[in-house]
């Protein structure tokens, strides 16, 4: 039972937390923003990405592999953030893989970036999920079971968590079926969709047609359907191929 609530609470925070991260990056780092815009990350509506929840619960687990018979203890902590990193990297394959097979969706695109395999994981990510492991292991790994026992003896915060898990199960669903609409056309066109070059086109279309833009809701165009914009898209990276 306490382990169920660790990994629920961790799935959690983590869903939340990474949100958070992946704000950031996208809105000061992101090469996909030029325009410097807050953009509301993944493919879910609310502020969380799960991503990030299932691997702080990855880490969580982890934590607790036995590395003393390495005698250095410094060495010690590298390996065991490097098995951290491998695991978490081999985790976002994972799910790279089943959206771009499954799905035929792109959810993120490393292939601009150096040594990437597939365009989903690449060593500069390895190393941040690197230095994310370190700082998990020291920061927030020793107060867990402190963080237990105050959930535990909060029960209104239960309802809190409860809340969270009711509203992202009813955004899951929202979203897989936008998902839906979106494989159903790549797979009548034979092609792979990108789901970030979706997303900022429908904000380059809503700024040009002066609508309300939709922080939120990434998917949402006011004049245009989701089918259009997206064969808009493939129409233009057909023309600068012939023109190339």
């Amino acid at each position: 039972m306490k382990l169920f609530l660790v990994i629920t609470f961790l799935f959690f925070a983590g869903s939340i937390i990474g949100w958070g991260i992946e704000l950031v990056f996208r809105r000061f780092f992101s090469k996909n923003n030029p325009e410097r815009k807050w953009i509301n990350p993944g493919f879910l509506t609310g502020p969380y990405l799960p991503l990030y929840g299932f691997s702080l619960v990855i880490l969580f687990l982890l934590s607790f592999i036995d590395v003393s018979f390495i005698q250095n203890e410094l060495l010690q902590r590298i390996v065991l953030f490097a098995l951290m990193a491998l695991c978490i990297t081999g985790f976002e394959y994972i799910a790279g893989m089943i959206f771009i097979v499954g799905m035929k969706i792109r959810l993120w695109d490393y292939s601009k970036n150096w040594g990437n395999i597939k365009g989903i994981i690449c060593p500069q990510f390895t190393f941040y999920w690197w230095l994310l492991s370190a700082i998990y292991y020291f920061l927030i790994h020793p107060r867990i079971l402190e963080w237990l026992y105050w959930f535990t003896n909060h029960i209104e915060f239960s309802f809190v968590v409860g809340f969270f898990y009711g509203v992202f199960s009813i955004d899951l669903s929202y979203s897989l079926q936008i998902m839906a609409r979106l494989r159903r056309f790549a797979r009548e066109n034979e092609v792979i969709i990108h789901l970030a070059e979706i997303q900022r086109n429908i904000r380059l279309k809503n700024e040009e047609n002066k609508e309300k833009l939709h922080f939120w809701l990434t998917m949402k165009c006011e004049k245009l359907p989701l089918h259009e914009i997206v064969k808009q898209i493939m129409q233009r990276k057909e023309e600068k191929i012939i023109h190339f």
